[in-house]
């Protein structure tokens, strides 16, 4: 290369820019420029922190300047108390009274917030007015005072008497409400036939109502009457009756009322219920117990002992050496076995009444009766037929046979959906005979025979 060329070749060495490239230049301007402005960004977020940091710090002084400014009037106000409580000097100042009046005026307004019963306290240990506790504190009051005064308006009445003192109010609340409603009305003319069992009910239950003094002493009713026979001949509706006609307190029970999954409950719920009979404010009181030979059934050997216990308590209760004699409490059982009945239970149960099956005319007079507000065709002849052919039928089984033969001219329609009332044909004969093919008798001769046999040697009639 000659010295000539060499003067005319672009410098490129060194890292010199050449004169010809001003684009290269600035490319280099544009780069400068935003270093500038990057330092200068980090310069600003360096005095922003400092200045957020010289905030928090004179915030942070500000707060334990207050705190200490609290404490210290605190201080000073429990040594005006002290200074208070000491015996003040009658010779004061000018400047001493003034500062004597200025702190009791001050006082004056803390005590205020200091009284308003709320829990929250502030700064310094003082306390603060709450709206919203106090509003929900009266308001648990008033509900407390309105639940304790409901409780004391559906507290009943026996519970004053001294005799319920030893007896659980859990329990007596539970026997309070085995007590049967009188607004299902059973009169003795629904009862058909049992004629001998009526009037001994009335002999017990009614005839002691109406005239008590008549019958005291020896000519005081029995205490137990026991109600035996076979299924379905009315020995339930007879209960109800008691309950209906006599007026008398009627209370339904049954085992599962007296027994529970806990030892010696059950004994405690057999006083329960005798002490809540004898304090109830009624003339006449009815334990009826349906189902009674599976509480009171033979004692054995093989007899759980909580259960024995419960035979033991209800047997004392009923007649027991601390009952009074005078008192009208009826106890009513019904039973389908009397033979499985413990003899010292038979024994308390003075009056034992067969509930026979119904004979021809009680059966005839059931039909009628529950056919009175049906559609039917059946004329006297007809019901002497069907009183004949129900022999042996118990008293649910006659309530059955009407059932199904009810359900004759039902069965005979062809479209129920658009069929009117008026257009369903009356209950005939035809219906009853169709019906009797289906509904049989349900007590056999066999057990009408034990029943027979217990009763000659039992029975009360």
């Amino acid at each position: 290369i000659t010295e000539a060329e060499s003067l005319n070749a672009p410098t490129i060495r060194a890292g010199r820019i050449p004169q010809d490239a001003p684009k290269l230049s600035l490319l280099f301007e544009d780069k400068n420029v935003q270093e500038e402005s990057r330092v200068s960004k980090v310069a600003v977020t360096k005095k922003s922190f400092a200045y957020s940091r010289n905030r928090d710090e004179n915030r942070r002084s500000n707060s334990f300047n207050r705190r200490s400014a609290l404490r210290k009037s605190q201080d000073e106000d429990d040594e005006e108390e002290e200074d208070d409580s000491q015996p003040s000097n009658p010779f004061k100042t000018a400047s001493e009274r003034l500062k004597e009046d200025e702190r009791k005026r001050l006082k004056g307004r803390r005590e205020p917030s200091g009284s308003s019963g709320s829990s929250g306290k502030s700064l310094g240990g003082k306390r603060r007015f709450n709206p919203a506790a106090s509003v929900k504190e009266s308001c648990k009051k008033k509900q407390k005072s309105s639940r304790e005064e409901e409780e004391e308006k559906e507290r009943h009445p026996i519970f004053d008497d001294e005799r319920m003192d030893h007896i659980e109010e859990r329990m007596a609340e539970l026997i309070l409400s085995e007590i049967l409603d009188s607004n299902v009305r059973v009169g003795w003319q629904d009862i058909a036939g049992l004629e001998f069992a009526k009037k001994s009910v009335m002999e017990i239950v009614v005839y002691p109502l109406w005239r008590p003094e008549l019958f005291h002493g020896i000519r005081r009713p029995a205490k137990g009457l026991l109600l035996f026979g076979p299924p379905g001949t009315g020995k339930t509706m007879i209960g109800k009756a008691i309950a209906s006609e006599a007026g008398a307190t009627f209370f339904n029970i049954s085992a599962s009322s007296l027994t529970s999954k806990y030892v010696g409950e059950g004994e405690k719920m057999v006083r329960a219920l005798f002490t809540v009979a004898r304090c109830f404010p009624s003339d006449m009181k009815v334990i009826f117990i349906d189902e009674v030979d599976s509480l009171l059934t033979q004692r054995s050997e093989n007899d759980i002992e909580a259960s024995r216990r419960i035979k033991t308590e209800f047997l004392v209760q009923m007649d027991g050496a601390g009952n009074d004699p005078e008192e009208r409490i009826l106890v009513v059982g019904a039973t389908n076995r009397p033979q499985e009945i413990d003899e010292a239970a038979r024994r308390r149960f003075m009056k034992r009444l067969y509930i026979p099956l119904p004979n021809k005319a009680a059966r005839r007079k059931m039909i009628s009766n529950l056919l009175h507000d049906q559609k039917h065709s059946l004329t006297p002849q007809d019901l002497d037929i069907m009183a004949l052919k129900t022999k042996g039928y118990s008293g649910s089984d006659v309530a059955g046979l009407c059932s199904e033969a009810a359900f004759g001219p039902i069965r005979s329609l062809s479209d129920i959906r658009n069929v009117d009332v008026a257009n369903v044909r009356p209950i005939s004969l035809q219906d009853f005979e169709s019906a009797l093919n289906g509904i049989r008798a349900s007590v056999s001769d066999k057990d009408l025979q034990l029943y027979k046999e217990w009763n000659q040697q039992f029975g009360s009639f």
